[in-house]
């Protein structure tokens, strides 16, 4: 007997044989059109309105509680410097253990903001850990019928993700409320989310006190340029959502990451899950930010980050490049997930297409 690789078609007939239902083989047939796991089909792009001076900013604690009221008026203050007025938590200091509140009320605040036509955007006080959890509880019809601009970074990922591939809508990682808002980090806010300028974000160029940069070195994994949609975030977070249905399609995307206080093993592991579940197979472009406090931890032996990122990385043939100002780091660029975007890995900058809001 000839041997080969059984199809759809030969194990269907194979279930007809053996006198399976009409509703087993809908299921097998129903398996061929998913598209790969973990991820959702591309929806049609949705950009938030541009801000103006005197729009309204929800802030919001999808994840970690807020430990003092002093940090509610200092992100006021600072929202207000920019020319903006701030909503208020209900219940700042809100807290269930670790988190700032249960799942429902955390989703009902989210939720509740963009049910609001006051609220132009939607700020997202820290991270911690606890966006996943509320994901099945946001109503996306809501988000798609009113979108406006919503901001975070570290957990917020997996808010920011499964917004855009649910909903397509255009969010935004970026800083947090307790910030800092520095020149650096203001300047990106202020361009891409108010002026709406389809930015080139670039590295810093400080020597300081050295003959050389030391800081925020651009590192080249493979040269070239490569274009398509801008996606990603804390790598964590993004492989704890492999297989949940909350991410966007990856086919010819632009991937970014970055993490914190994570073992260099731990990177490693993430990047696999990544790897093994297609994800780096399907993307055009790599950009990592930073790794903060990313050391080999105990034990015997350690591979570095740059071999990490060459067992990894290197092999997709795609241009990639490391150090960008993502992450969790006091200067940091304000990124449109779903923008088709330009890298130049040579260079180390990132280039919007089209602006991110509309204005």
């Amino acid at each position: 007997m000839r041997k080969g690789r059984m199809n759809r078609r030969s194990f269907a007939g194979g279930l007809l044989a053996f006198g399976a239902s009409t509703e087993a083989l809908k299921a097998v047939a129903a398996l061929s059109v998913q598209p790969a796991e973990g991820t959702a089909r591309r929806a049609q792009l949705i950009k938030p309105a541009a801000l103006r001076p005197g729009d309204r900013v929800a802030l919001i604690n999808p994840a970690g509680a807020t430990t003092h009221r002093v940090e509610i008026e200092i992100i006021t203050e600072s929202m207000q410097a920019l020319g903006l007025e701030v909503k208020r938590p209900r219940e700042p200091l809100r807290r269930y253990g670790y988190l700032a509140g249960t799942d429902e009320e955390r989703a009902d605040e989210f939720n509740e903001q963009f049910a609001d036509a006051s609220v132009r955007a939607v700020l997202a006080v820290r991270g911690g850990w606890g966006c996943a959890r509320i994901l099945p509880r946001i109503d996306y019809r809501l988000v798609r019928e009113n979108p406006k601009i919503l901001v975070g970074y570290s957990d917020v990922t997996a808010l920011l993700l499964a917004v855009h591939a649910r909903t397509g809508l255009v969010t935004f990682h970026g800083p947090v409320g307790l910030g800092p808002w520095n020149p650096f980090t203001v300047d990106y806010f202020r361009s891409v989310l108010m002026d709406g300028t389809a930015v080139t974000y670039t590295n810093p160029r400080r020597k300081g006190n050295h003959l050389a940069q030391v800081e925020d070195r651009v590192e080249t994994i493979r040269s070239g340029k490569a274009a398509g949609p801008l996606l990603g975030g804390n790598l964590t977070v993004l492989a704890a959502l492999m297989g949940s249905g909350y991410l966007p399609s990856w086919d010819g995307a632009v991937l970014f990451l970055e993490d914190i206080n994570e073992n260099i093993y731990r990177i490693d592991r993430a990047l696999t899950q990544l790897r093994l579940a297609g994800v780096l197979d399907r993307i055009a472009g790599f950009v990592f930010g930073k790794c903060t406090e990313c050391g080999p931890g105990e034990g015997y032996g350690s591979l570095t980050l740059e071999q990490v990122f060459d067992d990894h990385v290197l092999p997709l043939g795609i241009p990639a490049w490391q150090g960008a100002m993502i992450g969790h780091i006091s200067d940091k660029f304000t990124l449109p997930e779903g923008i088709p975007a330009e890298i130049d890995a040579d260079l180390g900058t990132i280039r919007l297409l089209e602006a991110a809001v509309s204005t």
